[in-house]
């Protein structure tokens, strides 16, 4: 199932003179691509800590990485978008478009066709509902936008971990060991209700996506997971 279909939002029409070379490079049958998803304090790190330890239990190679930041243009990205003061809405959705763009050329795509099974802290879907709906930038524009960035790279799964958006400031803030709220934690509960909506709303009926409920034991969350990725593993190993 294409990106495009997961979204409901209509044909993807990229413009002729975009070079999609790297993207042919990808041989998806030798690694795996997985994204975790969420709004803040869900849980993600735990998560991926965990799936990623399983992994390579079975005997694969993996590689941990998170947006933004994955790269050393990632870093100053990073920065700039979670701890600068004052951006504009469009502004910021450039600035996750470049550091998506960089990650995927210079680490997500070389790790897949290494046979390696690469595992990230967001990816797409999060500029889509932060920027898309929760800066109300539009869905279809910021998908558009990511979607040239990365030539057009999607998951073959993605992992939402689904928790109320008080629920989860409440664990951020019971978090001694997290420092202060970054540029998008300080938003605000309603917009990070926005941003949930919008994940609930592009994960509906789509096979390529795993909705857990953030609120279960870590243990139980972990499971469902590693559930998932043991229906895709196996499959890809095999060719």
């Amino acid at each position: 199932m294409s990106f495009t279909e997961a979204l409901g939002m209509g044909e993807f029409r990229p413009q002729t003179n975009v070079d999609f070379g790297r993207v042919a490079e990808i041989r998806p049958a030798q690694g795996l691509f997985v994204a975790f998803e969420g709004c803040d304090g869900v849980g993600k790190t735990t998560q991926i800590a965990r799936a990623a330890s399983w992994v390579r239990e079975q005997g694969w190679d993996v590689v941990e990485t998170r947006e933004p930041g994955g790269t050393d243009l990632g870093v100053a990205l990073r920065q700039l978008l979670l701890d600068a003061g004052d951006v504009s809405p469009r502004a910021e959705a450039l600035l996750f478009a470049a550091d998506r763009a960089q990650h995927v050329h210079k680490l997500i795509i070389p790790a897949i066709n290494d046979g390696k099974v690469v595992i990230t802290d967001r990816y797409l879907a999060s500029s889509i509902a932060y920027q898309g709906h929760g800066r109300e930038l539009g869905a279809r524009e910021i998908r558009d936008l990511s979607l040239w960035a990365t030539g057009g790279l999607v998951p073959n799964l993605t992992v939402l971990l689904d928790l109320d958006p008080e629920v989860a400031a409440e664990r951020q803030a019971a978090d001694a060991s997290l420092g202060g709220p970054d540029r998008m934690e300080r938003a605000g509960i309603e917009f990070q209700k926005r941003v949930r909506e919008d994940f609930l709303r592009m994960s509906e009926g789509q096979d390529t996506w795993l909705v857990v409920d953030a609120s279960l034991p870590v243990a139980e969350i972990a499971t469902q997971v590693r559930l998932r990725l043991a229906q895709l593993l196996p499959v890809i190993k095999s060719w």
